[in-house]
């Protein structure tokens, strides 16, 4: 039998919902979103190339999205409820989840995903990104290979892991 597109869509959907994280699914599979806000049911906003923008995705109301906050959380062994109102968790492919619920979060719940790059990137990369310099790989390259004490840090999404990344390859 054919199916029409409407029908996949719908098939997708309730796949989505039953085995998946609902409505978050396709944001997931979009490989040019790299991370995922949600800040209640009907705030869903995605970072893609550096800005953030707000998604027509939508949750049916604070249950639906705590449904969902509870399949992310129960799939790796945790919990939370208002006892334990935070949870910080990886998906299994990687990505990095953080989770808050009332009454930690004051309005509704929230969840951000950093999604895991699938493509690991090297000291070349950052350099033609302009992130460092060669000079300044080349130093770092330096010292670690005389195992010398180094010190990352910096804000959010600022790069922190994915130098750790390079420098340990």
């Amino acid at each position: 039998t054919h199916h029409s597109p409407i029908d996949d869509a719908v098939v997708r959907t309730i796949e989505d919902e039953v085995m998946g994280l609902g409505p978050l699914e396709p944001l997931l599979a979009d490989s040019t979103v790299s991370d995922v806000l949600v800040n209640g049911p009907k705030a869903v906003y995605i970072e893609r190339r550096g800005k953030l923008e707000l998604t027509d995705v939508q949750f049916n109301n604070d249950l639906h999205l705590m449904n969902i906050i509870d399949r992310i959380v129960t799939a790796v062994g945790r919990r939370i409820d208002e006892s334990s109102p935070m949870v910080d968790a990886r998906l299994k492919d990687g990505s990095r989840v953080n989770a808050v619920i009332p009454p930690l979060a004051l309005k509704g719940c929230n969840i951000t995903i950093r999604k895991f790059s699938k493509s690991k990137l090297i000291d070349k990369d950052l350099i033609r990104f302009n992130s460092v310099s060669a000079e300044m790989m080349g130093f770092l390259k330096m010292a670690v290979e005389q195992a010398a004490n180094i010190v990352i840090s910096g804000g959010t999404g600022s790069g922190k892991t994915t130098l750790l990344n390079v420098m340990s390859n």
